[in-house]
């Protein structure tokens, strides 16, 4: 990988999973026991966006249609509308029970819809907001996204930790300094979480070998999140989620996800888009080739026909 993979915020994809906890956990549990939920979602954290047709998201997700949701992981300081440093698709198929998450590495170049100029992809959001992301991406792969949901880094640790512990199986063993990482399962809390998805320079793949691990951390946070409905503090994972995240979905798109497409998460597939890294005027930039554009182009329509 070159310089622009050894930007610090790239590990922030990990953020991503706060928005399958919502979608396959928290919203129905929230809905039945804690009246402030519907309230937190449709005030602080739904903003519809003009690229999504919201009505024909809503038709799709009654009919339990198959649907694709890209998630956003937002770098944002403060006073700034910050990056999207981590991008990814998010299929769902409720008839077959599955999922499928494709991860574009944020360095890939692309037509940023709007500006009318090729640049890093995870520019769109900076320029134009989730919005801009939405159009970027559908044009990229030419495809049709029914949501977005982003979150700011800000509440992960915090989410994490309100979620409880969670275990992945890891494969290599290394020290941060900080924290062991043994071989084998590994429970972590929110802070060794962070630990464990950001260490890319002990791994022998590179920024791919932590992007893997930030899948499984995925997975593991999905089983949490379904079995959400322990957690003694829910109130709580919900003001966390109202200050940190944004979404197209209203609480009755939350509710109709977690009704109809809850199964999905037994089986997951993962992939990340692969391209070769140059310097073009000084910046890198990750090319993605027209053929494997067209192969993931296939891969989403085939789990939407």
């Amino acid at each position: 990988m070159g310089k622009g993979s050894k930007k610090k915020r790239s590990w922030w994809k990990i953020s991503l999973v706060v928005i399958l906890v919502i979608v396959l956990g928290i919203g129905g549990y929230g809905y039945s026991i804690y009246h402030n939920a519907k309230k937190t979602v449709n005030e602080k954290m739904h903003e519809p966006v003009n690229s999504i047709d919201t009505d024909l998201a809503k038709k799709k997700v009654k009919a339990s249609k198959p649907i694709n949701v890209l998630l956003l992981g937002i770098d944002a300081r403060p006073g700034e509308r910050g990056r999207s440093d981590a991008l990814m698709v998010m299929s769902l198929d409720p008839k077959n029970d599955r999922m499928q998450i494709i991860s574009i590495p944020r360095d890939t170049r692309t037509l940023i819809v709007g500006k009318g100029k090729e640049d890093k992809i995870n520019h769109a959001y900076a320029f134009g907001g989730s919005d801009m992301a939405v159009a970027t991406v559908e044009n990229f792969l030419d495809i049709e996204l029914d949501y977005y949901v982003n979150l700011n880094m800000e509440g992960l640790k915090e989410l994490v930790d309100e979620l409880g512990n969670i275990t992945v199986d890891n494969e290599i063993e290394w020290t941060d300094g900080k924290y062991e990482f043994t071989k084998g399962p590994l429970a972590m809390d929110g802070d060794k979480t962070l630990s464990f998805v950001r260490m890319r320079k002990q791994d022998p793949a590179g920024d791919f070998g932590r992007t893997k691990r930030q899948r499984q951390v995925i997975e593991a946070i999905i089983n949490r999140g379904a079995s959400v409905g322990s957690i003694p503090k829910i109130n709580s994972t919900i003001k966390i989620l109202g200050k940190n995240m944004a979404t197209s979905m209203d609480f009755d798109d939350m509710k109709d996800l977690f009704n109809n497409y809850r199964s999905t998460r037994h089986n997951v597939d993962n992939y990340m888009l692969q391209g070769t890294g140059t310097k073009i005027n000084g910046i890198y930039y990750l090319i993605i080739p027209d053929e494997e554009v067209e192969k993931v182009h296939g891969m989403i329509a085939e789990i939407k026909s």
